[in-house]
């Protein structure tokens, strides 16, 4: 083939798996509501079940349910027979997936779950198939063709059937109503877990690394105490201890071009009063988005009575991989 003709047949492809999955829209209806409803009142987990190319789209549909507050594990249809079967009990709901429905496993399987008392939900391009006939609720994912041109290798069957179990998972997180906080208590530990979750306190430098001077101290105290600390500011307090401004290296350099003996003032002269401040229970992605806004490396951290109990700098957001 040459290029003109392969770019011709890739553009073929995606049309017919994107009209595979458009197609599914009309087939959502009284088996869908069902479908819904059966997994919603399961006591137990959410099985799912397939061999073959389906046998991985149902392991990625049963981590997906599992990440989304909805219990689940994957069982391979033919490792079922084998032992496996005994991780499903009476309280669970079992979802077999199988485009033609009538897999020689799919078929000792499911008089056996029937004898368990689960639940069968079948996904399938096979309305009139034993898997049909044998389930509580059937989905149809059929496809009129595949994208393979021999129409052998699962293509547009799978999208389709890819598709539908994201629709499902989808509705059933709105339904129960699935927020943000319960999505990063299941990802603690990836990069949406930390943005979900970690907050300005987890990361604000504290006691050695906070560095905090009183406004009457001269400038000369106040660079020493900003070195020891490896910080790039301090925070200046008033004589209640409440925050009454911020020194940095950006107003050390503004104000030393035009004073030579600088180092002899007193801070409450030079600091940046009324600084942009952020309390320990900001979720650190938002004092990241203020940093970013106001063009700020650093940001004091107070308490409610406005004295400063730390520090937020933007290397150690950084670091923590918010961004």
């Amino acid at each position: 083939m040459r290029g003109k003709d392969i770019l011709k047949r890739a553009k073929n492809v995606l049309d017919i798996e994107a009209q595979a999955v458009r197609n599914l829209k009309s087939r959502l209806g009284k088996d869908f509501k069902e479908a819904l409803e059966l997994i919603l009142k399961t006591k137990g987990r959410i099985v799912v079940s397939g061999i073959g190319k389906t046998g991985i789209i149902a392991q990625k549909f049963s981590a997906t349910l599992s990440s989304t507050g909805t219990p689940s594990l994957f069982m391979h249809s033919a490792e079922a027979v084998h032992g496996d079967l005994g991780r499903v009990t009476s309280d669970d709901s079992v979802i077999v997936i199988s485009n033609s429905g009538e897999n020689q496993e799919i078929k000792q399987l499911l008089p056996l779950l029937k004898k368990i008392g689960s639940k069968i939900i079948a996904l399938t391009g096979n309305k009139k198939s034993i898997l049909a006939k044998y389930s509580d609720v059937a989905l149809d994912v059929s496809v009129k063709k595949e994208a393979c041109p021999l129409g052998l290798a699962p293509t547009a069957s799978t999208t389709a059937t890819l598709a539908m179990t994201d629709v499902l998972a989808v509705c059933l997180l709105e339904i129960k109503g699935f927020k943000e906080k319960d999505f990063a208590f299941y990802h603690p530990g990836g990069s949406l877990g930390k943005k979900l979750l970690l907050k300005v306190g987890d990361l604000m430098r504290t006691q050695a690394a906070n560095p905090i001077v009183k406004e009457n101290r001269k400038i000369s105290e106040v660079l020493f105490k900003i070195t020891a600390a490896r910080a790039g500011c301090a925070s200046v307090v008033d004589k209640k201890g409440r925050l009454a401004g911020i020194f940095t290296d950006g107003d050390l350099r503004r104000h030393l071009e035009r004073d030579p003996n600088l180092s002899m003032r007193r801070v409450k002269e030079v600091m940046t009063k009324n600084p942009t401040t952020v309390r320990t229970d900001m979720l650190a992605t938002e004092a990241m988005r203020i940093m970013r806004e106001k063009k700020i490396d650093e940001l004091p951290v107070t308490d409610n009575k406005e004295k400063p109990v730390g520090l937020l700098d933007i290397q150690d957001l950084l670091k923590a991989g918010i961004v």
